[in-house]
């Protein structure tokens, strides 16, 4: 399904690699995706830009690209609100419609309301993002996560899809398809068939009301790509027209921004080095670990972070 360009140069993304959040509460966070929702807390490490700032990162149980879903934490942050160029849907795969049985009883004993619809559950969690449960249609290895009161047939196996609000929402966006190898499927709707998983991106039309960053609201998606193939993209982005930046190391990849012509900031992140390139693969997320650009700030972020427990580390 890549378009010609992709084949003319070799080049093809490899997937969705994570998307970005912000938050008001860490330890709420926490409780949320790795209590509730059973993910794996695979790092917690400080914002590169905001280093009083918590980055918290949750996915399967490697961190795999495809699974992951990451946080900024601003402390006390007010609830913001999706509009016009944000995205403002989260879709996570399930195996199966008894699987939605079971996450629709294990939200409502959380105290989180959900709504049913054609082989999804709609919920938000507890900063007002929007999620969707969906089950997984699109063959992609499954991703999942081990927690002890979910059973592995029901457990979530990554990230689907995701949902933007843009004014021109059923008008092909042709930066996703000529330039970045996407499908156009109509009515607003992309498939990416990337060389390691597929993902669904939508458009749908925005609301009238002002979009408000904050709390709940989604602050960027990165898309995975083969380390040799980065500086291609950025070269590529750049000839197109589009306004593309520098490569930035954040410790587990090196990435690259843009913002799509809807608004949506993009990034393109590489697939290595990944998660235990500082921590063992069996205790991720369980020590602050902070980029090497920080560290000789441990002692202050150590004293002025609120503490924030990995859940399987309190169990153990």
């Amino acid at each position: 399904m890549c378009n010609y360009l992709c084949y003319t140069t070799g080049m093809n993304l490899a997937g969705l690699h994570h998307v970005t959040m912000i938050t008001g509460d860490a330890q709420q966070n926490v409780r949320f995706y790795a209590d509730l929702l059973g993910l794996r807390f695979v790092k917690k490490t400080v914002n590169f830009d905001a280093p009083d700032a918590y980055h918290l990162y949750f996915g399967d149980e490697q961190g795999t690209p495809g699974s992951i879903l990451t946080w900024f934490e601003f402390a006390g942050a007010q609830r913001g609100r999706a509009g016009i160029g944000m995205i403002h849907t989260l879709q996570l795969g399930v195996a199966s419609e008894a699987s939605l049985d079971f996450w629709e009883q294990r939200l409502s004993a959380g105290g989180y309301e959900s709504r049913r619809g054609d082989k999804s559950l709609r919920f938000e969690d507890y900063d007002g993002l929007g999620l969707e449960l969906v089950v997984a249609e699109l063959g992609n290895p499954p991703l999942r996560a081990q927690h002890p009161e979910i059973p592995a047939e029901h457990a979530i196996l990554g990230v689907e899809g995701a949902r933007a609000y843009s004014e021109y929402a059923h008008v092909e966006e042709r930066m996703l398809t000529d330039v970045l190898g996407f499908a156009y499927e109509g009515d607003g709707v992309y498939l990416l068939d990337g060389s390691e998983r597929r993902f669904r991106w939508a458009y749908d039309q925005a609301p009238d009301t002002r979009p408000v960053p904050g709390a709940g609201t989604v602050h960027h998606i990165a898309w995975a790509t083969p380390d040799d193939e980065q500086l291609g993209w950025q070269q590529r982005i750049r000839e197109s027209g589009g306004y593309v930046t520098g490569v930035k190391d954040r410790d587990y990849f090196l990435s690259i921004y843009f913002r799509e012509p809807r608004g949506v900031l993009f990034e393109i992140a590489t697939l290595s080095p990944g998660f235990a390139v500082d921590e063992d693969p069996e205790h991720l997320g369980e020590e602050l670990r902070l980029p090497k650009q920080h560290e000789h700030l441990r002692s202050h972020l150590e004293a002025t972070l609120r503490p924030v427990e990995n859940p399987r580390r309190v169990a153990a």
